[in-house]
């Protein structure tokens, strides 16, 4: 099955409470519309959006569940209560938090891997935030390692919308390299330049969500862009004709 994921794009099918897109119906139809476009595998969010992603598409899934719990910054997956909603539910690669962050009620990532694998042969995804995560992460047995959290937790500075190629580099090196796994870019991909840089680079494969499947945050993009070529023009500046403004 992971195989079948080797080049490919995952597309990160999730939508949060709030979300215009939020519940199983919308997520499932955003997942036949990424394997319409030749997505490899699909990444959801909770049990009820990986069964009827299950229904929708033939595609493998990588389940996560997102849980905050009070005192613990770690929210993907971050007990066996969650892991095992996503092994109960279908999917075919469970992912979680495999950063060096405290977990709630006292769990520690080694417990878990070990709790995981008694329970089920599923393979496994480490979300990390450093090169160093990435290597404890191989060690401890994960199947796969993803740059999940990199720019999001740890002292690495925040990305906007471009990866960081050199850690992407460095993490193949030392994860794949040394220990022989994959590792799977995820996390500030906006091009499908990028994307592909990614898999030059070495990666195994490139996981997308925001770019692809939030189209708020899509149409922010674009309206914050044409705002700053508002600001450059400066106030009064910059006449158009109108055959100009009609493109």
């Amino acid at each position: 099955m992971l195989e079948s994921l080797a080049g490919g794009l995952i597309v990160s099918c999730q939508a949060g409470e709030g979300d215009p897109l939020h519940g199983p119906h919308f997520m499932a139809e955003m997942a036949k519309a990424a394997y319409q476009g030749g997505a490899r595998g699909i990444r959801a969010n909770g049990a009820a959006d990986i069964r009827a992603i299950r229904q929708a598409v033939p595609l493998p899934i990588v389940g996560i569940v997102k849980r905050h719990y009070p005192g613990s910054p770690v929210y993907i997956t971050p007990t066996l209560a969650e892991a095992l909603e996503v092994l109960d539910a279908g999917a075919d690669v469970a992912a979680c938090d495999a950063t060096a962050r405290p977990r709630p009620g006292g769990w520690t990532l080694e417990r878990l891997v070990e709790e995981m694998r008694a329970r089920s042969a599923v393979p496994l995804m480490a979300d990390v935030s450093s090169v160093e995560e990435g290597v404890r992460a191989a060690r401890l047995g994960f199947d796969v390692v993803a740059t999940t959290l990199v720019g999001y937790a740890g002292d690495h500075e925040p990305l906007g919308y471009r990866p960081d190629f050199a850690l992407i580099e460095r993490m193949v090196a030392e994860v794949t390299g040394r220990f022989g796994v994959p590792v799977i870019v995820e996390g500030h991909i906006w091009e499908p330049d990028q994307a592909r840089r990614c898999l030059e680079l070495g990666a195994f494969a490139v996981v997308v969500g925001t770019a692809i499947t939030r189209p708020q945050l899509i149409t922010r993009r674009f309206v914050e862009a044409m705002g700053r070529r508002r600001t450059d023009q400066g106030e009064g500046g910059g006449h158009e004709d109108s055959a100009t403004v009609r493109r």
